[in-house]
């Protein structure tokens, strides 16, 4: 049974494609301050706090009226920051949600539905999938696809399309098997984000540059919840006209 539930939202101000990200305003609020508000929403968190590096963004999250914590500037991925957030937090959570920090329209139950796949007394880590309906997208790299078992645990993460289907033309893969891409929240039960952030990178994660595969290939069961929804990712400044 989930007690109670962190939201832990990485936010570097360094980013090669986009510096300053978090700071940029989106219709009169701070990236960062409209991630925040989504995610206070969700009922089924306890607590709702930013991690962050930088001192910009540390002091803008305080002029909101918003929880914030420093971290390392070393940490290699946000798994990394949200175990440091977790232990300054000042509180004990049996479950915490690493929420991405360019999403400012998040949708609230998503986040919800990944803190709910803790029900299952097998959960170790949760994440969501949502199905592809392109086939462009599918053939896309850069959409990781996530291959689930009938339990709804990952089997396996890949930029490739798999599974492969034999005798099947390519163009009619679609419309012939179910293939989910992988949408990129992630709640870990707290001891589980102790166990993997100590865990070297593993040959499967370093040969896709998928994070979450280290965690497959070190046992751990990422339970898979199914969304509708996708919200929209700022990654570059040319991304923001599709929000704006």
């Amino acid at each position: 049974m989930i007690k109670t539930a962190i939201g832990i939202i990485p936010a570097r101000y360094g980013s090669t494609r986009f510096p300053g990200k978090p700071l940029i305003d989106i219709q009169g609020k701070s990236m960062i301050q409209r991630v925040y508000e989504q995610a206070k929403k969700v009922n089924s968190l306890s607590k709702v706090i930013v991690a962050t590096d930088d001192q910009r963004i540390y002091d803008a999250v305080i002029a909101f009226g918003g929880e914030v914590v420093m971290t390392s500037e070393n940490h290699q991925s946000g798994t990394d920051r949200c175990k440091e957030a977790l232990n300054n937090s000042g509180g004990n959570f049996d479950v915490v949600v690493n929420i991405q920090g360019d999403e400012p329209f998040i949708d609230p139950e998503q986040i919800a539905q990944v803190v709910q796949a803790f029900s299952d007394e097998n959960t170790e880590i949760a994440t969501l999938v949502k199905l592809i309906d392109d086939s462009e997208e599918l053939f896309n790299p850069n959409k990781p696809k996530v291959l689930i078992d009938e339990n709804d645990f990952a089997i396996y993460f890949s930029r490739a399309v798999l599974p492969f289907q034999r005798g099947v033309d390519q163009k009619d893969w679609i419309d012939n098997f179910n293939y989910y891409k992988h949408i990129g929240l992630y709640a870990y039960r707290s001891e589980v984000l102790d166990e993997i952030t100590q865990i070297s990178p593993s040959r499967l994660e370093l040969a896709e540059g998928l994070e979450q595969l280290r965690w497959i290939e070190n046992g751990y069961k990422i339970k898979v919840a199914i969304t509708e929804t996708e919200s929209i990712s700022i990654d570059a400044p040319e991304d923001l006209k599709l929000i704006l």
